[in-house]
């Protein structure tokens, strides 16, 4: 069974800087791609950015692009999402999850569509 969990979700003031990781079991990554997503309460989830196992090709959402860097360390099965220059709308909880068919994630980026195996995801708050 697949499982994700998420942590390193904090309260950071804008501008700083934050990294959340993503503990895979159940599968390795070195099969499908593993996307962060985001969601605010009343809104729709919002792909923030995916990591591909083949190739480890990256995609990113237009709002956090240049700010936010997705890597993967496949012997510790997790994946990372470094997040600089945050700004107060950046405020959500992040999820990860895996999609199998990498060509089917490619072509839906950035919808969710295709990804299962939701984790409980991690809250991050950005506020002066």
């Amino acid at each position: 069974q697949v499982q994700f969990v998420e942590s390193g979700g904090a309260s950071v003031q804008p501008g700083a800087s934050l990294k959340i990781s993503c503990v895979a079991s159940g599968f390795t990554l070195g099969y499908g791609a593993i996307g962060w997503f985001r969601q605010i309460p009343g809104k729709q989830r919002e792909g923030v950015s995916m990591i591909t196992s083949n190739d480890g090709r990256t995609y990113y959402a237009d709002s956090v692009k240049g700010r936010f860097t997705i890597s993967r360390d496949d012997a510790k099965n997790t994946v990372y999402l470094q997040m600089n220059s945050l700004k107060p709308e950046d405020t959500a909880v992040y999820y990860c999850a895996l999609d199998r068919s990498i060509a089917q994630a490619a072509i839906n980026w950035p919808s969710s569509a295709g990804f299962k195996s939701w984790g409980q995801g991690t809250q991050v708050t950005v506020s002066s």
